[in-house]
């Protein structure tokens, strides 16, 4: 099977304004569109809002909760003391918004106000926008709470039938309202994960060496040739790895740790692997062993598998380490720090022995 793709919400990006210059100008004929160097109109959707100094954001995000205050009272007066500023703040604020945008907002009548039909279709997308950034200031939060908050979670496919669930259950017997985000890939993908932030902690072999990141090393786990039932090794307990240097090996694709550890041990006994089939998961390359197609390192299955014979390697030593990684410089949250606590206290002890 391969890597879990995550579905992701795509949101509209903010066009892309003229500069203040053009605003002032010609305010009432600004179209959706940009120009490139070449002239030539660029339509295509926008996946998230520029931020430049004359962006329509940044020009206009500090005034939206004033904007959607006062059409919610309908009254300057009554807004303003909602919103804590100065009356004359206010005005001058939303005199300004309706300035920028060169569409008129409101009607003045009196004391009071009511929205223009222009201004009713700006608050829709007003208040949408509000109820987001609301939504967003209230999960970070909740995330970050010492006691409930999340932790973003990943591992390696071959740590998660076993190992990671009684890890977490003796994590949650200290912690039990901790909330975990778990997520299962190969050491490449995981490690981009943790540069792009979408992960705290991931448990991968073998340990990265990049400079961005920090590894700390939990434990090893030995590695076996795993061979048919009835191949002509199947009767011996142990095996030299050189003994298998003629066979077919079935692998993890290219980019998976195991991939990256078995070459490098058959570099080691001196040969290269004759591959005869990639795949992403272990117990589908034991299947295919089963089923007389080749040999194969892998750690030790879950369960014993039938059609199969584990065999020690005694030489070169065939282990894997394990260990856990993240993000240089990046400040963990309460439940991170706890958790990433206890990962390290496990360290010898990560595995059953």
């Amino acid at each position: 099977m391969r890597p879990m793709h995550e579905l992701g919400i795509i949101v509209p990006r903010a066009h892309d304004p003229s500069s203040r210059k053009g605003l002032s100008l010609n305010r009432n004929e600004k179209d959706n569109s940009t120009t490139s160097g070449n002239g030539v109109r660029d339509s295509r959707p926008r996946s998230r809002a520029e931020l430049d100094a004359e962006s329509w954001s940044a020009l206009l995000a500090p005034r939206l909760a004033q904007f959607a205050g006062v059409a919610r009272h309908e009254h300057v007066t009554r807004a303003a003391g909602d919103l804590g500023v100065p009356q004359s703040t206010l005005s001058r604020g939303m005199a300004r918004l309706e300035e920028d945008l060169g569409v008129a907002l409101f009607a003045r009548h009196g004391r009071t106000v009511s929205l223009t039909p222009a201004g009713r279709t700006f608050l829709g997308s007003v208040e949408r926008a509000l109820a987001e950034v609301e939504r967003a200031a209230e999960k970070v939060r909740a995330d970050a709470d010492p006691a409930g908050g999340q932790v973003a979670f990943g591992f390696l496919h071959t740590l998660g039938s076993e190992m990671v669930p009684g890890l977490i259950r003796a994590f949650r017997a200290e912690h039990p309202r901790i909330r975990f985000q778990l997520i299962q890939n190969y050491g490449e993908a995981m490690l981009q994960r943790l540069r792009e932030g979408s992960l705290d902690l991931c448990l991968t072999s073998p340990l990265p060496e990049d400079p961005d990141l920090v590894a700390r090393r939990l434990d090893e786990q030995r590695l076996r040739l795993v061979v048919p039932d009835d191949h002509r090794l199947a009767g011996r307990k142990r095996v030299r790895l050189a003994e298998a240097a003629e066979e077919s090996f079935v692998t993890l694709e290219p980019g998976y740790g195991m991939r990256r550890i078995t070459d490098a041990l058959c570099r080691e006994a001196g040969f290269a692997p004759r591959i005869a089939f990639e795949g992403e998961e272990a117990e589908t390359l034991r299947g295919l062993v089963a089923a007389g197609l080749g040999v194969a390192l892998l750690p030790p299955p879950t369960a014993p598998r039938p059609g199969v014979v584990e065999l020690a390697v005694t030489a070169p030593r065939a282990v894997r380490e394990i260990g856990v990684a993240w993000l240089d410089g990046h400040p963990d949250t309460p439940p991170v720090a706890a958790f990433k606590q206890f990962l390290l206290s496990r360290r010898g002890r990560l595995l059953p022995r």
